[in-house]
C-alpha cells in the first residue's frame, strides 16, 4: 500500500523516498526528514501527505487507514520523547503546521501546544517546574486553536488579554502572573462557549484531528488563494500537515527562540542574519509584542542596540547554531531560512527552507555561490526568478524615504517616478518640453495618447487591467504605471481630481510605485538601477546557455538604445503607427486619411515619406547590422482622427478642407468593431499607396545606412493581420516591386525578408499555404489571444480575475500564454509553416515574449527568437537560458 503518513526524527528509520519528496510531504516535511537524516537536532514528528489534503478537501472526510497510521506515528513520537500524548503526569505536546511544496509564508495556519487540557496543564507545570509557563502555554493554545480550528475571532482573545493588562497597569505579557493566566484560561473558554455554543475540547485526540482538518482547510483560505494566484501556484498541489513534538523556548533564561538566515536576504551579503528572544515562543518573535535581539555581536553594534546578542548571551549555543547554519547551506547549496528553539540550553532546529530574498540579493548569492564553488553556473541561472529582475531594471523608491500613500491600483508596469499631475496627453507633452517631470493621469488611455504617455514619467488610469492599453504601452516604454485605480476620480472640465480621500488639482506632485501599485502624495526620492557587477555576470552566464535569440519591441531611438543596452539582438517588432502620432506629422496623417481620392492620399503620403525614411535610418544605425522587423501600418485609420470641434477646426485650417467635410469623412470611417475591421493588411489591399510609401522609406533608409557604414542591413518587412495566402501574395509583390525600384535608383541591392504576423486563427490553420509567400512568421500573441478567446484585452480586466480565481484560466491569458488554446495554434502554425519552408524564421512579438512561462513554451517549439519590450529583454534572456537548461 502507498503510505500517506511519514515519520521523521529519532527512531524513525524511514526508507520511503516519498518521505523526502516535496510534492508529497511539502517543503517543510521534506526538509525535516532530510535534516533528521544528517543528524541535526530535530524534534521527532510525522507528516501527512498533500495527497490526503486534496482527498479531504474533495470528500470532506479522511481516507480509510489514515487514523491507524497517525496513531502509530504518534506512538513513535512518544517512544522518542519518553512522553505520552494526553498523559496528565508528563504530557507530550505537539505542533500542527502546514507545508506546501513551495514556501507560502504566513498564508496557512498553525496550531502550537496541542495536547493541553485541564489535566495535562498540571502535569506540564510539574514537569517543567514552572507553573506560570504551563498556564501561559495553555492560554496560547486555546487562543490559537479557537481561532484556527473553531473559527472564534482572534481579536476577542486579544481584547480579553488587553483588559487584564489595563486593569493591572501591565505593559507586557511577561508582567502577568500564574493567577492572571489561569483567570484568562477560564475567560478564553467562556469566549469559545459563547461564540461556538460548545465547550472547548478536552479530548486530545479530538484536538489533534480538528487541527489537522483545519490546516488542510486553510489551503482554501482566501489569503492562500490570493497568494497562489499572485505566485502562479497550482491549486491542485495541496498542502501537507506536519505534526511535531513541541520544544519550548519560554522555560526560563536558558531558553530562547529565533529565526535566522544563513546570508542577508536583503543584500545577499555572506553574514548571518536574524533575531531571537530569550524566554519566548516562536510567535513572540514574529508578532512584534517584544523587541527581538540580534544574533551576532556585529549586527548589534551596527544597530547600536543595548540588548545582548545571542553570540554574547548564549555563546555555546550560538557556536552550535553557527555550525548548523554552515552545514545546512552546504547541504542544500542555497541560503537557508531557519527556525530554532533553545530549551534549557539544548538547541533544536524546527525548520529550514530556501529563504525568500530580494532580487538584488538573489543575484549576489547566485554569483557568489558560483565563485565559492557551492553551485555551478547552470544552477545559478535556474535559481534567479527572471521576473524578479524587473525590480532591478527600473528606478525604485528609496526604502528609507517616508511616504504618504493616497491609494493603490494595479501594479501594471514596474519602476517609480515623481512628477506634476497632468490630465491630458497634449498638456503632458507641452510641459515635458519645458523640462518638467509630469505624471499623466487619465480615466483610461487610447492610442492617441501615445505622445503624452511618452512625454510623461509615469501613468495612472482609473480603469483598465494589467493588460490594458496603458499597461502594455507603459511596459514597452519602461514607464511606471498604476492602472485600474478606482479611487481616482477626474473632473476634466475643472482640471481637478480626487485620489482616495485627497482633493488635488492639475500640477500637484505625486509619486508612483509601479511595482506595488501605490500612488503617493508629493515627491519621494528614487534609487537608480545598476546594470553592472552581479547583474552583468549573471546575464553573461545566461547568454552562454540559451539557444533562442532575444529581440526587442521598439520603434523610438530611445527604446532601441535601451534595448541594445539590455542586450537585445535586434528589433522583433517596430510598430510604425506609433511614429505617425508625433505632433509634427499627425496633420499629414489625418490629411491622408480624410482625402477624397488616391491623389489626395499620395500628396499627404509624400509629406510623410522623408519623416518615415529618417525614422528607419536611425533605427538601422542604432541596431548596427542586427535584424530589424518593421510592421507596416496596422491599426484602423479612425484611431488617428480628431475628436473635438477644436481639433477639426485646427486640421481644417491646416489642410484647407472644410471642418464639416472633414467631420463627415471621419464619420464614414467609424467602425463598430475596429479590432476586427478595416486594419492591418486590409489597409494595404484597399489603399496600397500607404504600404508603398512605407516600403520605399524602409529600403531607401537601408540603402543609405549600408552605403554610409558599410555594414550589412537586412530589413524584415512584416505584413500584419494576414488570413489568406492571396493577401500576403499581393502585398509581398507590392513590397518586392518597390524594393526593385529603390535598388535600381540607388544602383545597389540589399537582402531583405518579407513575412507576416500570425495573429488570426485562420492564419495559423493555413500556415502551410501562407508560408509559400513568407520568409518569416512572427506570432502576434496579443491579437492571437484576443481573436482565439473572443476576449478584448482592454475590457478583460473587468472579469478575468474571477476567471483565474475559479480556475477557468490558470493565469491571465494576456500575461502568460494560453498554452492549451492559443499555444496549440502557434504549434500548428509553426509545424505547418516549416513543413512548407524548412528555413522559415519563427518568433513571437506579443507581450508574452517577456513572460518566462511563455518563453519556455517557445523553446519547446524550437522558435528562433522571442521579442519583448526593451525593459523585459534581460528577463527574456534569463528565461530563455532557463528554458534551454530544462528548468
Amino acid at each position: 500500500m502507498i503510505a500517506y503518513v511519514f515519520s521523521f526524527g529519532a527512531g524513525a528509520a524511514n526508507s520511503d523516498s516519498r518521505a523526502r519528496d516535496k510534492a508529497v510531504v511539502g517543503g517543510k516535511g521534506a526538509n525535516l526528514a532530510e535534516m533528521a537524516s544528517i543528524g541535526l537536532p530535530v524534534p521527532p514528528g510525522f507528516t501527512i501527505s498533500s495527497e490526503e489534503c486534496l482527498r479531504y478537501l474533495a470528500q470532506g472526510d479522511f481516507s480509510a487507514g489514515i487514523a491507524e497510521a497517525v496513531a502509530a506515528a504518534v506512538a513513535g513520537i512518544e517512544q522518542a520523547t519518553g512522553k505520552r500524548f494526553g498523559d496528565p503526569a508528563d504530557p507530550l505536546l505537539v505542533s500542527v503546521r502546514s507545508g506546501a511544496r513551495v514556501s507560502m509564508p504566513g498564508m496557512m495556519d498553525t496550531v502550537l501546544n496541542l495536547g493541553l487540557n485541564d489535566a495535562t496543564v498540571v502535569g506540564l507545570a510539574a514537569g517543567s517546574g514552572d507553573e506560570r509557563f504551563a498556564w501561559d502555554s495553555y492560554r496560547r493554545f486555546i487562543q490559537m486553536y479557537g481561532d484556527v480550528v473553531l473559527g472564534v475571532p482572534h481579536h476577542l482573545f486579544e481584547d480579553a488579554l488587553e483588559i487584564v493588562k489595563e486593569d493591572n497597569d501591565f505593559h507586557a505579557d511577561l508582567d502577568l502572573s500564574t493567577e492572571h493566566w489561569q483567570a484568562l484560561v477560564s475567560e478564553y473558554k467562556q469566549i469559545v462557549k459563547r461564540e461556538t455554543g460548545a465547550d472547548f475540547p478536552e479530548d486530545v485526540q479530538a484536538q489533534l484531528w480538528g487541527a489537522i482538518a483545519a490546516v488542510f482547510a486553510s489551503w482554501q483560505s482566501e489569503r492562500a488563494k490570493v497568494y497562489r494566484r499572485l505566485n502562479a501556484i497550482p491549486a491542485d498541489w495541496g498542502t501537507a500537515v506536519t505534526v511535531q513534538a513541541m520544544v519550548f523556548g519560554n522555560m526560563g533564561e536558558t531558553s530562547a527562540t529565533g529565526v535566522a538566515f544563513t546570508r542577508d536576504p536583503a543584500t545577499g551579503e555572506r553574514a548571518y542574519y536574524g533575531e531571537f528572544l530569550i524566554n519566548a515562543q516562536g510567535e513572540d518573535v514574529v508578532a512584534g509584542i517584544r523587541t527581538p535581539q540580534y544574533l551576532t555581536r556585529a549586527a548589534r553594534e551596527r544597530a547600536n542596540a543595548k540588548l545582548a546578542s545571542m553570540e554574547e548571551a548564549m555563546p555555546q549555543v550560538y557556536a552550535e547554531l553557527a555550525q548548523v547554519f554552515d552545514l545546512l547551506e552546504r547541504h542544500y547549496r542555497d541560503m537557508q531560512d531557519i527556525e530554532f528553539t533553545v530549551e534549557r540550553g539544548r538547541l533544536f532546529v524546527l525548520q529550514t527552507r530556501s529563504g525568500k530574498r530580494t532580487a538584488k540579493a538573489a543575484l549576489k548569492m547566485a554569483v557568489d555561490m558560483v565563485a565559492e564553488g557551492l553551485i555551478d553556473e547552470a544552477t545559478a541561472i535556474r535559481r534567479v526568478d527572471p521576473m524578479a529582475l524587473d525590480q532591478l531594471l527600473h528606478p525604485t523608491l528609496d526604502p528609507a524615504a517616508p511616504r504618504d500613500v493616497l491609494a493603490y491600483g494595479l501594479p501594471a508596469s514596474p519602476g517609480a517616478a515623481s512628477g506634476a499631475i497632468v490630465l491630458d496627453a497634449d498638456t503632458a507633452e507641452k510641459r515635458a518640453e519645458r523640462g518638467e517631470a509630469v505624471i499623466l493621469v487619465r480615466t483610461e488611455t487610447s492610442p492617441e495618447d501615445i505622445h503624452g504617455m511618452h512625454a510623461a514619467k509615469g501613468i495612472v488610469t482609473a480603469r483598465g487591467g494589467m493588460t490594458s492599453h496603458a499597461a502594455v504601452v507603459a511596459r514597452g516604454m519602461g514607464r511606471p504605471c498604476v492602472s485600474g485605480c478606482s479611487a481616482v476620480s477626474i473632473d476634466l472640465a475643472a482640471r481637478t481630481l480626487r485620489i482616495g480621500h485627497r482633493n488635488l488639482v492639475e500640477g500637484d506632485v505625486i509619486t508612483l510605485d509601479g511595482s506595488t501599485g501605490a500612488i503617493i502624495a508629493g515627491a519621494v526620492p528614487t534609487v537608480e538601477p545598476e546594470l553592472v557587477g552581479d547583474f552583468a555576470v549573471l546575464m553573461g552566464m545566461a547568454d552562454k546557455y540559451r539557444r533562442m535569440k532575444v529581440r526587442a519591441n521598439a520603434e523610438t531611438p530611445e527604446d532601441c538604445r535601451i534595448a541594445r543596452q539590455f542586450g537585445a539582438e535586434g528589433v522583433g517588432l517596430c510598430r510604425t503607427e506609433h511614429m505617425f502620432f508625433q505632433a509634427d506629422r499627425i496633420s499629414a496623417v489625418r490629411q491622408m486619411i480624410l482625402a477624397e481620392d488616391e491623389g489626395g492620399r499620395r500628396a499627404a503620403l509624400a509629406k510623410l515619406l522623408p519623416e518615415q525614411r529618417a525614422d528607419f535610418r536611425e533605427l538601422f544605425e542604432i541596431m548596427a547590422g542586427l535584424a530589424v522587423t518593421i510592421r507596416l501600418l496596422d491599426p484602423p485609420l479612425h484611431e488617428f482622427l480628431p475628436h473635438s470641434d477644436a481639433e477639426f477646426a485646427e486640421l481644417s485650417a491646416t489642410i484647407g478642407i472644410g471642418a464639416d467635410t472633414l467631420r463627415r469623412r471621419a464619420e464614414e470611417l467609424h467602425e463598430f468593431n475596429p479590432m476586427l475591421g478595416h486594419r492591418g493588411c486590409r489597409l494595404g489591399i484597399t489603399y496600397p499607396e500607404i504600404y508603398e510609401m512605407q516600403a520605399r522609406a524602409i529600403f531607401e533608409a537601408a540603402c543609405e545606412v549600408s552605403t554610409a557604414s558599410g555594414a550589412a542591413v537586412v530589413p524584415e518587412v512584416m505584413i500584419p493581420l494576414v488570413g489568406t495566402r492571396r493577401e500576403l501574395q499581393i502585398l509581398r509583390e507590392l513590397v518586392d516591386r518597390v524594393a526593385g525600384e529603390v535598388f535600381a535608383e540607388q544602383g545597389r541591392r540589399l537582402d531583405y525578408l518579407v513575412g507576416t504576423m500570425i495573429e488570426l486563427p485562420r492564419a495559423a490553420l493555413m500556415a502551410g499555404e501562407i508560408a509559400e509567400e513568407a520568409r518569416f512568421f512572427s506570432f502576434g500573441t496579443n491579437d492571437l489571444t484576443q481573436t482565439t478567446l473572443g476576449v478584448s484585452r482592454d475590457d478583460a480586466g473587468r472579469f478575468l480575475t474571477p476567471y483565474v480565481e475559479q480556475g477557468i484560466y490558470p493565469r491571465d491569458p494576456f500575461v502568460s500564454l494560453d498554452i492549451e488554446g492559443v499555444g496549440q495554434l502557434i504549434r500548428l502554425g509553426a509545424e505547418r509553416g516549416r513543413a512548407t519552408r524548412g528555413d522559415l524564421k519563427l518568433g513571437i512579438c506579443g507581450e508574452h515574449g517577456g513572460d518566462p512561462a511563455s518563453i519556455d513554451f517557445c523553446e519547446g517549439l524550437g522558435l528562433d527568437y522571442v521579442s519583448a519590450s526593451p525593459y523585459r529583454v534581460p528577463i527574456a534572456r534569463l528565461a530563455a537560458a532557463q528554458a534551454a537548461l530544462g528548468k
